[in-house]
């Protein structure tokens, strides 16, 4: 196998079939998750600095101004090879799977030392894991029965009336909205 090699990003050239997109915000998390950890994950090029696997992370590697970044050159790969590979590297990344309750753990013991947002999940995702916002987290210890008429106010939704409730807060809180205002129109 080659060696990994430092090449200037500028060098690089994306693979122009590549079907793979990435968001701003995932360019955002890989760059932060570069800044914590380092360039850990090489980008694999053809012989010609073609990038086969590692777009997003070159994406990063531009918007945190590097000017080297380590590359793995696979020059073995036919051409049907490298486009079949530029699928596959994505494809079985995704075909994986979470032992959920075995995550929510590492995160829990991770949360007070390291800022879980540069793992990559996003703060809804991490609330359903493991319930990690301070606010929901109080609200989860409330329980509605039957409350008078009220109004709640959610970003992104509508106001809805609710004329009597059966519902914990942790269920209403996990809508991907976000509970702004609780008023009683009762008095």
């Amino acid at each position: 196998m080659n060696p990994i090699e430092q090449i200037k990003v500028k060098d690089l050239t994306p693979y122009a079939s590549n079907s793979r997109t990435h968001s701003p915000e995932q360019v955002n998390q890989i760059a932060a998750s570069i800044k914590e950890f380092g360039f850990t994950n090489p980008v694999l090029i053809d012989a010609n600095g073609i990038i086969i696997a590692g777009h997003g992370r070159v994406m990063a590697a531009k918007k945190l101004g590097l000017d080297l970044i380590p590359c793995l050159r696979l020059d073995h790969l036919t051409p049907t090879q490298i486009r079949a590979y530029v699928i596959a590297d994505n494809k079985l990344a995704l075909n994986a799977g979470w032992d959920e309750s075995l995550l929510a753990k590492e995160l829990e013991t991770l949360k007070d030392d390291i800022d879980l947002t540069v793992i990559g999940f996003n703060e809804s995702e991490l609330l359903e894991i493991i319930g990690m916002t301070e606010e929901v987290g109080k609200l989860k210890e409330l329980t509605i029965q039957e409350p008078p008429k009220m109004t709640w106010v959610l970003i992104g939704i509508p106001t809805i009336e609710f004329g009597s409730i059966n519902k914990t807060i942790e269920d209403i809180a996990k809508t991907p909205s976000t509970l702004v205002e609780i008023t009683s129109n009762d008095g």
